[in-house]
């Protein structure tokens, strides 16, 4: 795929081709090459340079080969033609006994003709190689007809193959360039609106990549930020940097009509100036760290318990805009209701775009008191279902996540350790969501597993508690807790109620009677976090989806042991 040059708004920093010399006589290029650069590559240096190739081995390592083509096999009908291609080392020779004995030397152009290996490199200039051939095996008739059938066979079809191209027009815009590709590319590096950031910013000799892998490290340092990419974070700099804006022009009296949109769109993107990542990019940097620190807070440790990564833009651009408010524990709770009712509410699975710009807006204008929530929309529109927790059964959905964090928030204690859930017990401990009744034993009271899989028979329990656990009823593993804590009944009931368990229904294996009490009691915390009221006579039964019926490999295994 090439692009034609000539577009002032669509101007990169080029490179050429690996190994093209660019001495007297090369030119700024007329198209530049934006899918195939690693096969253009490939076949320039094995082909058209003449020159030893570099590669890597399996292992990643630098190394240089000749490639030929074995005369023989190539014409072989019955031999595969990937076997005559050989790679030689740069003295052109195969060696064995670490180099003590020469298997196939090539290192001298006689060697290739009495060897009949053609060099992949003379492909295109195979009248030379011929000529001195024929001359080697003294026009020898047979040694004529071989190579006149190699050449019409396999050289041929070299010169005459007919490459695809697709050329994109100068008068494309860098969307369309952007977007052209990512559906066109469906293999290889993507090229997407990063990497087209990082071709532009190299005009201006800034290296984009450098930059985030920068801004990368500081986040690996934080568990919750492991799938952020960045791509999320040029969004949220598009997004601070188009508030800012218009919030400039409207201190300036602009009119509504003429005030610029605040987006997160690709489009806006790409019309991010060096200047304007310049500007925000600290700022955004810090409001996903503070975002972190807040999740954590929230007892959402790493990213795999992440409801949204998506929700992390709109919340990290929050944070960077209202600084040290964050601090205010009112406004936290403003955040945390906002952030709960995306989750809960399902709302951030979709195009995001319009609604990260709508939350940032509308969230900010509520935290500073100009307006209320029923003024944001996303606190607005989200609702909870109650007969959605007998259909949360898989780590593929937003709000089973969320459900667990709230969970593990309310103050739950391991059943064995006894101690709360914090950062140090869930990743010490391995705190993982398992079922409280077994799956085994509720296969055995021929329990479906649509109601023992869903998250109302789940909690979050250390690996050695899951153990204990096996596949026995609820009444006799809680024995053999009681019997390793030394401990009785009273003991212990503290440690199963914070986990809004019934204590009567689960020591009794009361499998509905328990079912029905922690859906109550799920649905009090869902409603505390959302900070709306749910009826929970309004429960009407949705439809299995495909998520539903899944099983979740990583809880199937666990609880097998």
């Amino acid at each position: 795929m090439l692009l034609e040059t000539g577009n002032k708004d669509v101007q990169f920093k080029t490179r050429p081709v690996e190994s093209v010399e660019t001495g007297i006589g090369f030119r700024e290029p007329d198209e530049l090459i934006l899918d195939g650069q690693q096969r253009i590559t490939s076949l320039y240096q094995t082909i058209v340079s003449n020159k030893v190739v570099k590669t890597k081995n399996e292992k990643g390592q630098d190394i240089f080969r000749w490639y030929y083509i074995d005369i023989l096999k190539a014409i072989d009908p019955n031999a595969d033609i990937e076997d005559s291609i050989i790679s030689i080392n740069e003295q052109k020779q195969i060696t064995k006994d670490f180099g003590r004995e020469i298997v196939l030397d090539l290192s001298k152009p006689e060697f290739e003709y009495q060897n009949l290996m053609y060099p992949v490199c003379m492909v295109d200039e195979y009248d030379d190689w011929r000529e001195k051939y024929e001359e080697y095996w003294d026009y020898n008739r047979e040694k004529i007809v071989l190579f006149k059938k190699f050449k019409t066979e396999i050289i041929s079809n070299f010169n005459n193959y007919y490459l695809p191209v697709i050329t994109l027009k100068k008068e494309n815009s860098r969307e369309a360039v952007c977007q052209v590709f990512e559906k066109v590319n469906t293999g290889g590096v993507s090229l997407n609106v990063f990497e087209l950031l990082t071709a532009i910013y190299a005009i201006d000799s800034f290296d984009l990549r450098k930059s985030w892998e920068k801004v990368k490290e500081k986040f690996s340092k934080l568990r919750v930020l492991k799938y952020s990419e960045n791509t999320d974070f040029l969004q949220a700099i598009t997004l601070l940097s188009t508030y800012n804006k218009r919030i400039n022009l409207e201190k300036d009296n602009i009119s509504e009509d003429r005030l610029p949109a605040v987006s997160a769109k690709k489009k806006d993107i790409l019309k991010l100036t060096l200047q304007e990542y310049k500007n925000y990019y600290q700022h955004v940097e810090e409001g996903f760290i503070k975002a972190a620190k807040l999740l954590i807070e929230n007892y959402i440790f790493k990213a795999d318990d992440l409801p949204y990564v998506s929700q992390l833009v709109p919340l990290s651009v929050i944070l960077a805009t209202i600084g040290n408010d964050i601090e205010n524990i009112t406004v936290k709770n403003k955040i945390m209701q906002w952030y709960w009712c995306g989750v809960l509410g399902e709302l951030y699975g979709g195009a995001n775009e319009t609604r990260y710009a709508l939350d940032l807006t509308q969230v900010i204008s509520w935290i500073r008191n100009e307006s209320d929530e029923t003024n944001v929309k996303t606190i607005y529109e989200s609702s909870f279902n109650p007969s959605r927790l007998n259909t949360l059964r898989t780590r593929n959905s937003a709000a089973y996540k969320g459900i667990y964090n709230l969970i593990i928030n309310s103050g739950a204690k391991d059943f064995l350790s006894g101690t709360r859930i914090d950062l140090s017990v869930y990743f010490t401990e391995a705190i993982d969501i398992h079922h409280i009744f077994p799956r085994n034993w509720c296969e055995k009271q021929n329990i479906p597993s649509k109601d023992y899989d869903c998250i109302i028979n789940k909690t979050p329990l250390s690996s050695r508690t899951n153990k204990i656990i096996g596949g026995i009823a609820p009444s006799k593993y809680l024995e053999n807790i009681e019997k390793r804590l030394d401990s009785n009944r009273t003991g212990i009931e503290e440690l199963i109620s914070s986990h809004k368990i019934n204590v009567d229904k689960i020591y009794s294996d009361d499998f509905y009677g328990f079912f029905e009490e922690r859906k109550k009691e799920l649905v009090k915390l869902i409603s505390d976090a959302m900070c709306k009221k749910i009826d929970m006579n309004i429960n009407i039964i949705e439809p299995e989806s495909s998520e539903n019926n899944e099983i979740d490999t990583q809880e199937y295994y666990e609880d097998q042991i």
